[in-house]
């Protein structure tokens, strides 16, 4: 597959002598992906982080937009990127009323497309980094990819995940069980119809909504890859994982990865009081310790 990588420069703004903020584009197939790119005095030269958002969130979110502020104040350079979610220069929150045809898994190429977009930049250190969902996608991204230019990878509140745990989640946001969802989905890709439109159907955090039957499959399907802990193990790269005491999405998510933590295989950061978007002083707490890893 070819990947077609263009720079758009549109200075935003210029906060600093030597840096600015731009947002840069590149072409995956049909897809125009785009991304906020954060650049420190000398970039490409220097560590660059590779931000990925949450599930249906964008890169202009309240956590993205403050840790590429506090990166750049400590002379970080930065991509937050837009995951397209099968959108054409996507940009601000999914709409629920739209047809959701993009899969988990998505994330993943458009992180290679963009390390490599970094990598023609001449950009010779990136450290990953990636929140909740964007998290776990990072995290497998990184299980598979031992590029050498990826020097850390830093976990914010990643997901976890099992079959029982989504079909109970599903249930009590939806009042209704997962399995016919899943099972109807299942069977029109094995039919070979997995474009087929399911209509007024509950899909992650959007009620009465429509998607594919393959996205349903993507999201749905149990694979241990969807949770965290279990990918950790395989990434080569150093791992720094942040986990706040009052996230209420990730439940247990420290218990989960405290094995790994004792074990040597990651550095377990759990601060307390910090929610799942690690508000006001926290963020500055977690992009100080981001930034001694990432120059140790």
């Amino acid at each position: 597959m070819i990947r077609v990588f263009s720079l758009l420069i549109l200075v935003l703004l210029q906060p600093l002598q030597g840096t600015f903020a731009s947002e840069v584009k590149l072409q995956q197939d049909k897809l125009t992906l785009n991304a906020n790119l954060e650049k420190a005095e000398g970039w490409p030269a220097g560590p660059t982080v590779l931000i990925t958002h949450g599930t249906l969130y964008h890169n202009k979110s309240e956590l993205t937009t403050v840790l590429q502020e506090l990166f750049l104040e400590n002379g970080v350079s930065s991509l937050a990127i837009n995951l397209g979610l099968g959108l054409n220069d996507r940009h601000g929150p999914y709409d629920c009323a739209t047809l959701h045809t993009h899969k988990h898994e998505d994330a993943v190429n458009e992180l290679g497309d963009w390390l490599g977009w970094l990598k023609e930049q001449g950009v010779r250190h990136v450290a990953l980094l990636g929140h909740s969902r964007g998290g776990n996608q990072t995290a497998w991204f990184a299980a598979e990819h031992d590029d050498p230019v990826i020097r850390q990878v830093i976990l914010v509140a990643p997901q976890t995940w099992s079959p029982e745990a989504a079909a109970r989640d599903y249930e009590e946001s939806y009042g209704k069980p997962l399995a016919p969802v899943l099972k109807q989905a299942t069977d029109l890709v094995a039919a070979g119809q997995s474009e087929t439109v399911m209509e007024h159907t509950d899909f992650i955090y959007c009620k009465d909504t429509t998607a594919s039957a393959a996205a349903v499959v993507s999201y749905y399907t149990p694979d241990p890859r969807k949770d965290t802990p279990y990918l950790l193990p395989q990434v080569k790269k150093p791992l720094l994982v942040f986990v706040g005491t009052e996230d209420k999405l990730m439940l247990e998510v420290d218990e989960k990865l405290a094995p790994l933590a004792a074990a040597g295989t990651i550095d377990l950061e759990v601060m307390e009081g910090a929610d799942h978007f690690f508000r006001d002083l926290y963020a500055e707490d977690l992009v100080e310790r981001a930034v001694e890893f990432i120059n140790e």
